[in-house]
């Protein structure tokens, strides 16, 4: 990869876990299923105007929006708004790497080989110890509902890659208007008439999560992916939890423990082992 192009990789990773920090600091002033309508739908308008049709069926972009749109942010910011922390939420959704294989090995039909489930399987310990960690100083329900996020997120891994959108950038577009409006419904009927907070904050949270993290992110990552294979790329997720956890600990002072450190390092070497090829297959299957 060339510097310029490693720099805006990395870059995207600092932009996507600097995301927990944003939302944590927007859920001060918003309902979160509101919130996460808003975003979307600031996301999709008026975008929606300029990116033409997504390029694949209807019915995977509504399936992507049901479980990545609703599923996925639906829970995630419920179990922020619940006490799940920034940092921790950043690393505790990457866990999606485990369910993303499930759902593969269970509706795909992937081979479940022996790598993949040491690989797995150390990660489930460094969330096992997050789970630990978590527990003794929080409340285990919003740990559950971001561990339901990451599954969510899992699912609709396996759906997209069933999709496989010609443009990872106009296939967002559309998502996020398929997932605004049952999020906004499900704002009305669970969070009430909603009542708009006009602080700064809350507003630059929103324009945030929906024009940088969203459309710039998803942007720079089908540009990305466009230019180098998906393994070249996807490693650098992993420094996601890496800006989250260090970003929320300078912004808003999440205490960092040698706990916390080891499930990181147990989550993003196990995720990294399972979704590597071995250096026998990589010289096998070079030109």
């Amino acid at each position: 990869m060339r510097p310029r192009h490693l720099a805006l990789a990395i870059g995207l990773a600092a932009v996507w876990g600097f995301n927990f920090v944003v939302m944590q600091a927007g859920l001060r002033h918003f309902p979160p299923l509101l919130y996460a309508g808003i975003r979307f739908a600031l996301a999709a308008f008026p975008a929606l105007l300029f990116a033409g049709r997504p390029g694949v069926p209807w019915r995977w972009v509504a399936g992507v929006a049901a479980t990545i749109g609703v599923g996925q942010f639906g829970f995630l910011l419920v179990g922020m708004r619940a006490g799940m922390p920034a940092g921790l939420t950043s690393l505790v959704l990457q866990t999606q790497a485990i369910f993303t294989v499930l759902f593969a090995v269970t509706l795909l039909k992937e081979r479940l080989t022996a790598r993949r489930v040491l690989g797995l399987g150390v990660a489930f310990g460094g969330l096992a110890l997050v789970a630990l960690d978590f527990g003794v100083s929080g409340p285990f329900g919003a740990f559950a509902l971001c561990l339901a996020a990451a599954a969510a997120w899992g699912l609709g891994n396996v759906v997209q890659r069933k999709a496989a959108p010609p443009d990872s950038f106009r296939f967002m577009v559309w998502v996020s208007a398929f997932s605004a409006i049952p999020l906004l419904l499900l704002s009305l009927w669970l969070e009430g008439v909603p009542v708009l907070d006009p602080a700064a904050e809350g507003w630059l949270s929103l324009l945030y999560v929906a024009f940088v993290s969203t459309l710039g992110g998803f942007g720079v990552w089908g540009w990305l992916l466009r230019r180098y294979d998906a393994s070249t790329v996807a490693p650098y997720t992993l420094l996601v939890p890496v800006f989250g956890m260090s970003s929320a600990a300078l912004v808003t002072g999440e205490p960092i423990s040698w706990l916390k450190l080891a499930a990181a390092a147990l989550v993003i070497s196990g995720v990294l082992y399972a979704g590597t090829k071995p250096r026998r297959a990589l010289a096998a299957t070079a030109p």
